[in-house]
């Protein structure tokens, strides 16, 4: 066993506990539609953080052609795979009442949500970089622009608890991530 597949078997924990909390909490939402308030803004959050956790998963390939590791970057994946993971169990509360209110639970953990998917992305600036500097995978022209987006509309969701906001930023999200991967991620796995 390399050096990768050792690190990348904590990274794939943390990561898939993340996607199993999101799918356990839909399928609670599921058979809790009768009785719980269903949020579709919260919903559409969920299946964004779902993308974000197996679109960043993917990523983490392109690390096993890192040779020589130091604790920081070690340190540096580990805590993006937590705070995947902790985006993820925000969004989905572990347990519910039958008689739960999604919308409310959203913008009563918005704040930690948006503040924790913000430095995600700044964690995710220098672990791009350093992919892209180590020869591991180039760095898309549209990346930073995409990254800053990202940070500049999460701090504003954190701060800000305008629904209308909210649910445009649900939608530009999953419009914006699918674009992005369209034209670069996804490109080159079909080339």
């Amino acid at each position: 066993m390399g050096v990768f597949e050792y690190l990348g078997v904590i990274l794939s924990v943390i990561m898939g506990l993340g996607v199993t909390h999101i799918l356990a909490g839909l399928s609670k939402t599921i058979h809790h539609r009768k009785t719980v308030k269903v949020y579709w803004v919260q919903m559409l959050w969920g299946l964004n953080v779902l993308i974000y956790i197996v679109t960043i998963w993917w990523g983490m390939f392109w690390w096993s052609g890192q040779q020589e590791w130091a604790y920081f970057q070690f340190l540096l994946l580990i805590l993006y795979a937590i705070l995947l993971f902790l985006s993820a169990s925000l969004i989905f509360p572990w347990d519910f009442a039958d008689d739960f209110d999604f919308e409310d639970h959203f913008y009563e953990t918005r704040p930690w949500f948006f503040a924790v998917l913000a430095v995600a992305w700044c964690i995710d600036i220098p672990e791009t970089v350093v992919k892209s500097d180590g020869g591991l995978r180039g760095l898309p022209e549209e990346y930073l622009a995409f990254a800053f987006t990202h940070i500049t509309l999460n701090v504003v969701a954190a701060i800000w608890s305008n629904k209308t906001f909210h649910k445009f930023y649900a939608v530009f999200w999953s419009l914006l991530t699918l674009g992005y991967l369209s034209f670069t991620t996804l490109a080159l796995i079909a080339a």
